[in-house]
C-alpha cells in the first residue's frame, strides 16, 4: 500500500496496515530510522506499569508464598521424575477424600 505524505498533516498508518501489525487504539509505538528506512515498533509497557502499587503488593505477596513450595526435584533424569510421579499418584489414591 502506498500513501502520499503531505506538508501539513501527520503521517497516517492505514487501518489495514494497523490491523496486520496488531496495533490497537491506545497502543504506543516507537519510530526508529536507519539509512532512510523508518521502522515502527510497538512499545511494550514495563511490567511495573501494568499494576497499581496495591495490586503489585498483592502479586508480590502471592509470588513470595508460591516460592515457599511445595517443590519437588530437581530430578537428574526423566526416569526419576516419572518414578516420583507414580509414587505421588499411589499415595494420593490411598488418602481418604475429605467430605
Amino acid at each position: 500500500m502506498t500513501i502520499t505524505v503531505k506538508n501539513k498533516a501527520d503521517l497516517v498508518v492505514p487501518p489495514s496496515v494497523r490491523r496486520r501489525a496488531g496495533l490497537k487504539p491506545g497502543d504506543r509505538v516507537e519510530f526508529r530510522v536507519s539509512g532512510g528506512v523508518i521502522n515502527i515498533v510497538p512499545k511494550l509497557s514495563a511490567p511495573h506499569d501494568e499494576y497499581t502499587p496495591a495490586q503489585r503488593r498483592i502479586v508480590d505477596a502471592r509470588l513470595d508464598e508460591a516460592e515457599k513450595g511445595p517443590f519437588h526435584g530437581p530430578f537428574n533424569t526423566a526416569g526419576e521424575a516419572i518414578k516420583f510421579l507414580h509414587k505421588e499418584i499411589r499415595s494420593r489414591k490411598r488418602k481418604p477424600k475429605a467430605s
